[in-house]
């Protein structure tokens, strides 16, 4: 942890690293995976890691007994002291086992590493004076004895806890230092247990209950109180906790250990979480099972959808039919299955992903899909009810009749579970990242029927539903209520995505098919939904910035992070904020090759760490009470090479021609997608997915019926995506993704009138300019890049007052130049 320190007091010394050695003194190193340019090995490279440790894997460096930064704090256990100075001061010998230590920048004339400062000379007198009286009875560190046969593995995927230790053998530097072995015997370490069966047998090498210090000591073994408890930490203890007012110690941080960087509930949450696995199917017998199925009802192909009865999008576990007939578990495609073969249809976002998952039964289909991307709820039906009204009837063209009773509009059927949430004013939590609940909802001209489970319901809105006129009836009772044609004689009004069955149980006699009226006016933002929106999207930006600030003084001072754990700690920082009410969907945190996945989700024990040699790509959420936000940033932590840049120039240049966009009335978003691929098509590039999709106000992310990829005209108070990219397939990839709110503006010209349009951006989060080529962009686009990131700054720096890292982070990225700057001799120079 870094602070600022009065004037009055010197810094910090630097932790103390355990185990203490023989006295022998040996030269300083960093840390092994420091980006420093100083470090002693520039071609050092991370080593595999086990998939079964990466949100808790053990430290690469060094262990701290407390990351205290106060220098009243006597921690309870102190480091044994071995012999006097010429003054008659005990002795502190320090030794490492691991491949390097931080350098220290501070003098050592204050304390003994352990902060204890120059205002508490009598409590470090005292500590001291303890130490003394007990070092006659203390014992000696072992040393490392090679085992008498070669070590065993208990699990083939070796942690970084195991190759660390593989290191500091092969170091001179760690002689006379406590060793871990790969393979202790049962008998040197009677307290040791295991707690998860597939973390790395590094958990089981705790040499003996004397190693209690060894930084490389595994989860396991900390968490064990017999392995922990060494003879000198408990004589420590018993004295530190005899005398009276003595604070306790923080816990220790470990260098490399994820898990220290949450805390808390945090911490409880990540480590608790639920990680499933997803097996590798062999689809035969289930399809075999379904052919004979197939074969008793005499039918020749089987359609398995994605969706759910209500046409989510994101369906809970209970309904991924497809996910488990074929074993493919991405969001979008479609299963059909004949009595020979079995085809997937899917998109290009999922594609690589669905070669990996379908086995040989399986063919796959690649074709394109469109991604479609504070009034009260009384009024709300009220213009539902005129809507139903205004509908003809169903008359047949060649009769000329009037209309009868049976072929008039007597309501409307909704089963699309966002349009039931709008209507209502109601959310809820049956569906993972989505405030929605499984309901159906019929209207008609002097009834509304929720059909809801009762134990889902309260008094209140039991109350504000009778209230607004709308019944409820058990969840199951729309079958019945259908098939007895409870709503009367006329027919009812369902929009095309309603399910098949519904359509069988009405019979073609009752129902007429219609666009979704609810869909369109819900996409059609009002000003209190839009005000709504800017303030979530201002508090999901300062989440933003905190987390890519943290993240990238993390990597700057040698930690590893996986995908999964920045993932997280981005999670928790919006929990943090105010309306936060979860994450929009599971977010996109990918390194390297998974960041050419368009869509790819980190697992806990399989997620890759961040590396600076390829952009990091992290394209999330927050859901808040008063907005649903999507953001994408793609940042390098390191120097981008020639074709990342371009890349990444080429991204952008589409991505701010959308932004700067001006149209008439009645232009679609399908006639403005080739203003963000324009740039890459100059190089022979492009992306296989949608520029961008409508999204809803705490609703869903994928709200419709406009987008980027349909006909459906751009209306003031639509708000839409932004987010070109490009995936370099097995390598990297880019995308950078702001929100867009569609506005009138005002023009020069104004030719025919005030029919003019364009975009508000509504997204706070700064776009880096490391990547950035300055040469390639025109003078409008190096204004608009320099104005966006200084409005980023301008938003949020009150925001992020109490946050010196993260606002000093905001200031240097909307102040720095563009790209890498072109010193003398062909250096390259970062704008920091």
């Amino acid at each position: 942890a870094s602070s600022s320190f009065p004037s009055y007091m010197p810094p910090p010394p630097p932790p103390i690293c355990l185990p203490f050695g023989l006295g022998r003194s040996k030269s300083r190193r960093r840390l092994s995976w420091s980006s420093s340019g100083t470090a002693q090995d520039h071609n050092i490279h991370h080593q595999p890691y086990s998939p079964s440790s990466t949100m808790n894997d053990e430290a690469e460096s060094l262990t701290f007994h407390s990351d205290s930064e106060r220098y009243d704090e006597i921690p309870l256990s102190m480091p044994s002291f071995h012999g006097t100075d010429s003054k008659g001061k005990p002795r502190l010998n320090r030794s490492n086992t691991m491949t390097g230590t931080k350098k220290s920048t501070s003098s050592s004339k204050f304390g003994y590493g352990w902060g204890i400062g120059r205002k508490n000379k009598l409590k470090e007198a005292e500590a001291e004076a303890d130490m003394l009286e007990t070092e006659e009875s203390q014992t000696n560190l072992p040393l490392y004895e090679p085992p008498t046969s070669p070590p065993t593995r208990s699990n083939t995927k070796a942690s970084h806890v195991s190759k660390s230790s593989q290191r500091s053998r092969d170091s001179p530097r760690s002689q006379h230092s406590v060793r871990i072995q790969e393979s202790p015997k049962p008998s040197d370490s009677p307290n040791l247990t295991r707690g998860d069966s597939q973390r790395s047998y590094a958990s089981q090498a705790s040499h003996a209950s004397h190693a209690t210090h060894v930084s490389h000591a595994s989860r396991a073994t900390q968490s064990s109180h017999g392995t922990r408890s060494s003879h000198r930490s408990q004589r420590s203890t018993a004295q530190t906790a005899s005398a009276p007012g003595t604070p306790k110690p923080r816990p220790p941080l470990h260098a490399s250990d994820s898990s220290s960087t949450l805390v808390g509930s945090a911490l409880e949450r990540k480590i608790n979480e639920v990680d499933s696995i997803r097996e590798d199917v062999d689809t035969t017998e289930r399809l075999e099972d379904l052919r004979r199925h197939m074969a008793t009802h005499k039918l020749d192909y089987y359609i398995i959808p994605g969706e759910d009865a209500h046409g989510s999008e994101f369906v809970a576990e209970s309904d991924q039919r497809r996910h488990y007939i074929s074993g493919f578990y991405g969001s979008a495609g479609h299963a059909i299955v004949t009595m020979n073969s079995a085809y997937l249809f899917t998109d290009a976002r999922y594609w690589t992903q669905a070669q990996e998952q379908l086995d040989r039964n399986w063919t796959l289909v690649k074709c394109l899909t469109i991604i479609p991307a504070g009034v009260s709820a009384a009024t709300k039906l009220v213009k539902v009810r005129e809507w139903i009204k205004n509908e003809p009837p169903s008359i047949p063209s060649y009769s000329k009749a009037p209309a009868t009773p049976e072929q008039m509009q007597d309501g409307t059927l909704i089963t699309s579970l966002s349009c039931i949430a709008y209507l209502l004013n109601l959310r809820g939590s049956d569906i993972p990242h989505n405030p929605l609940f499984h309901s159906y909802l019929y209207v008609g001209l002097d009834q509304a029927v929720l059909f809801l489970d009762h134990d889902k319901t309260t008094v209140e809105t039991g109350e504000y539903l009778k209230n607004l006129g709308v019944e409820i009836r058990e969840y199951g009772d729309v079958w019945n209520w259908m098939r007895k044609r409870e709503w009367g004689r006329g027919k009812i009004l369902i929009s095309p995505q309603t399910s098949y069955a519904i359509s069988l149980m009405l019979t073609h006699y009752r129902f007429t098919v219609a666009p979704s009226f609810i869909e369109k006016v819900m996409a059609l933002k009002n000003e209190t939904e839009l005000e709504g929106l800017r303030r979530a999207y201002q508090r999901d930006g300062a989440a933003f910035v905190k987390f890519l600030a943290w993240l990238e003084g993390k990597l700057q001072d040698g930690y590893d992070i996986t995908e999964y754990e920045a993932a997280s700690r981005l999670t928790e920082m919006r929990r943090s904020g105010k309306n936060f009410m979860g994450i929009a969907y599971k977010s996109i945190s990918a390194s390297g090759p998974n960041a050419a996945l368009s869509h790819y989700t980190p697992r806990k024990r399989t997620a890759r760490f961040i590396d600076r040699e390829t952009p990091y790509l992290n394209d999330s959420g927050g859901q808040y009470r008063d907005g649903t936000c999507d953001t994408t940033r793609t940042v390098h932590f390191g120097r981008p090479s020639q074709e990342q840049c371009e890349a990444y120039t080429r991204v952008l240049q589409g991505h701010i021609a959308i932004d700067s966009a001006v149209f008439p009335e009645g232009t679609s978003g399908i006639q403005l997608d080739v203003l963000a691929r324009k740039a890459l098509w100059r190089d022979g590039l492009n992306y296989n997915h949608g520029t961008g999709h409508g999204f809803g106000s705490f609703l869903t992310v994928h709200e419709g019926p406009h987008s980027f990829g349909n006909n459906v005209p751009l209306e003031p108070g639509h708000v839409i995506t932004n987010e070109p990219g490009f995936y370099n397939e097995g390598k990297w990839g880019i995308r950078i993704e702001s929100a867009l709110a569609v506005k009138r503006v005002r023009t020069r010209g104004e030719f025919n009138g005030n029919i003019w349009l364009g975009f508000e951006r509504l997204t706070c989060v700064p776009i880096q300019t490391r990547m950035v080529k300055e040469s390639m962009l025109t003078k409008e686009e190096k204004a608009w890049l320099k104005e966006h990131n200084q409005r980023c700054y301008e938003k949020l720096s009150n925001l992020l007052k109490d946050d010196k890292r993260a606002l000093k982070w905001l200031k240097r990225e909307a102040e720095r130049g563009i790209g890498l700057a072109e010193g003398l001799g062909g250096l390259h120079i970062e704008w920091d």
